[in-house]
């Protein structure tokens, strides 16, 4: 039976005493939900939105892209939980922050007793080790998809992804080395932790997995399953470029939207505006995402 406590969200500066990075306000319960910033990526809009879509929706898109990176962070009274890892050092100049903003936020990395991954790609998980390899979140365990852990650690991770992307593959089996020792599998239908439920949201990875933050008002952690405004709420359908497999992807991407707007459940995205943290609207056959 699932625990389905109750939470806010956060400022952090009402949720760590610092200064506020990213949330909006709300009324704080036992738990606290919030985001801290990794920085952001630089990607260029071409290969994530060929011309003839962006043309066909209307939207003007810089040549480069710079979305944000949005660490969740649950506290309750006896766990401290991350969701993804960032991307630490090696990856973009622009990314690997999380660890300035765990500090401002009063943090140490040795208190955090939870890392739930919703996939492992290099932004999302090569920031779970330090400078020497060795785990940054020495005390925590570490929760990764059973679909998600087999695929990054089999050759069909190589056939499948292109050689340009074949870096993504030996860091992710260098990571999933370091805490290797310190990981636990999970299902879909599991909850990782107590009040978390693991959702099925393949197709940004064969593995990628959603959550729903159980509460007296109930969030659902996107990753990157829904992972540009406005683009991903105003075509939802439409094949995303970074999705491993786009048509699972559209239709993760539409079951979820359905859901948030239908439930009227908060959404947490990984690479989402301001934070990522807000809600969904339908908008006739499309949706729009408010910011919280």
């Amino acid at each position: 039976m699932l625990n389905r406590r109750k939470f806010g969200f956060l400022t952090l500066a009402a949720f760590a005493g610092g200064t506020a990075f990213s949330c909006r306000s709300r009324a704080a319960n036992a738990n606290a939900l919030a985001t801290l910033s990794d920085g952001h990526l630089e990607l260029p809009s071409a290969f994530l939105v060929p011309e003839p879509t962006r043309l066909e929706l209307g939207v003007k898109l810089d040549e480069t892209l710079t979305p944000a990176c949005n660490v969740a962070v649950l506290r309750s009274e006896n766990r401290l939980v991350l969701f993804d890892a960032g991307s630490g050092p090696n990856f973009m100049p622009t990314a690997g922050r999380l660890p300035a903003s765990l500090d401002v936020a009063g943090i140490d990395p040795g208190d955090v007793t939870d890392v739930i991954f919703t996939h492992a790609h290099p932004d999302h998980i090569w920031g779970v080790v330090d400078d020497f390899d060795d785990p940054l979140f020495a005390n925590a365990t570490h929760h990764v998809a059973s679909d998600e852990w087999n695929f990054w650690r089999s050759e069909r991770a190589l056939s499948d992804l292109p050689e340009e992307r074949h870096s993504f593959v030996a860091g992710a089996r260098n990571r999933f080395d370091a805490i290797e020792e310190t990981v636990s599998l999970f299902e879909p239908g599991d909850e990782p932790v107590p009040g978390v439920e693991a959702m099925a949201a393949f197709g940004h990875t064969p593995g990628h997995m959603a959550f729903i933050v159980h509460g007296g008002e109930p969030a659902m952690i996107v990753g990157d399953a829904i992972s540009n405004d406005p683009i991903s709420f105003l075509r939802p359908d439409l094949p995303w470029g970074a999705d491993q497999d786009g048509d699972k992807g559209a239709a993760t991407r539409m079951r979820l939207l359905d859901r948030a707007a239908g439930e009227g459940i908060k959404i947490i995205g990984f690479h989402l505006p301001n934070g990522g943290i807000g809600h969904v609207e339908r908008q006739d056959a499309a949706y729009r995402f408010v910011g919280i």
